[in-house]
């Protein structure tokens, strides 16, 4: 089978793709598949070889890559690109995918995980792996997500949906209770996030996040224990604990690993690991998800957990949350991969019928 790992692209976690894009890649490799790996920004503009051949590139043209402290600078990358077009897909891109049995959507954030790569694979008739484009879109939006989650009845902190510009700014710092949440409707990796205590802080944040857009959901802010449930098909599996050793789980803690202790399965009461399991399932179904998914909760001091947002496509590094989860039941890395192809292109041809 021929697979187009899709990584990279154009979102502020653009760097966390790529390296969910080559564990991934090589993962298949190691199974038997074709498995390359492409850019979906950058495409192919550096392969000097014949597209006709391309699956069998040594190595799945995958490189080494990390993860940096900070995020990366998406102007530098889109001024390096050497076709300046508007198009978010690199040269080649669309074509090799079409070359492809499936493409393993190894994107993050606004560029991958909001629907519009799903449905535009969708009218190239593409298959791919994951949630599809309308489910897909719902869970990218924290705004749609909430509303979800109170419909559904899963504990969640009381939020308010807000729209704003520069001049609102000194309304909502007197209007807006602290400490609060205030997170980025479309954002990922605790990008265009801030956690102020006090009025000073909070016009601060209002004024930092306005960077990267101005549509925001402001939540009373829950103190607690981290922890995330993956959902895999129509079964939730082990839960894991984040332990920041910063003060907040941050882009930072997220992805250098010295700045951070996961705990997998998590020491917690095997209740409290069902009620959050039963959520995530229960939120998946309510969202229309496919195949897999990741839920992330707060559990504050009297055991309650709190629902915090979704995640449709969770990092896929070996040792990322959602891998350490299956890895806990037993589940290998490579036949993680290997399951998620497996069953997304079932999930595809089942939307055909």
């Amino acid at each position: 089978m021929k697979i187009v790992v899709l990584a990279g692209g154009l979102s502020t976690e653009r760097n966390v793709a790529l390296v969910t894009g080559t564990g991934v890649c090589r993962a298949l490799r190691q199974k038997g598949y074709q498995a390359i790996l492409v850019d979906m920004f950058m495409g192919l503009e550096n392969y000097t070889g014949s597209l006709e051949t391309i699956f069998d590139a040594p190595d799945g043209l995958c490189s080494d890559i990390r993860v940096e402290s900070t995020a990366p600078d998406l102007e530098a990358v889109r001024k390096s690109r050497k076709d300046q077009s508007d198009s978010m897909f690199g040269q080649d891109v669309l074509t090799v995918c079409g070359m492809a049995d499936v493409v393993f959507l190894a994107l993050h954030g606004s560029c991958g995980e909001d629907g519009r790569v799903q449905a535009a694979f969708d009218l190239l008739g593409i298959p791919y792996t994951g949630s599809g484009y309308l489910s897909s879109g719902m869970a990218m939006d924290k705004a749609i997500t909430k509303r979800y989650l109170d419909a559904e009845n899963i504990r969640s902190a009381p939020w308010r949906d807000v729209t704003y510009c520069e001049a609102d700014i000194p309304r909502l710092v007197e209007e807006l209770e602290v400490p609060c949440a205030v997170k980025i409707v479309n954002g990922g990796s605790s990008i265009g996030v801030e956690l102020p205590d006090t009025k000073e802080e909070l016009e601060a944040a209002l004024r930092s996040i306005l960077a990267y857009g101005n549509h925001v959901i402001v939540e009373k802010k829950i103190v607690g224990r981290e922890l995330t449930v993956g959902v895999l098909g129509d079964t939730y599996l082990p839960a894991v604990e984040i332990i920041p050793k910063n003060a907040y789980f941050d882009y930072e803690a997220k992805y250098q690993s010295d700045f951070v202790t996961e705990v997998c399965p998590a020491q917690i009461e095997e209740s409290v690991w069902h009620e959050m399991g039963k959520a995530a399932v229960q939120l998946h179904k309510a969202l229309g998800l496919s195949v897999y998914s990741r839920t992330d909760f707060l559990l504050d001091s009297e055991g309650k957990p709190w629902c915090l947002e979704v995640n449709t496509l969770p990092g896929m590094t070996p040792t990322s949350l959602f891998p350490q989860e299956a890895a806990a039941v037993g589940m290998s890395y490579p036949d993680l991969c290997e399951t998620i192809v497996l069953e997304s292109i079932k999930a595809r041809k089942a939307e055909r019928k």
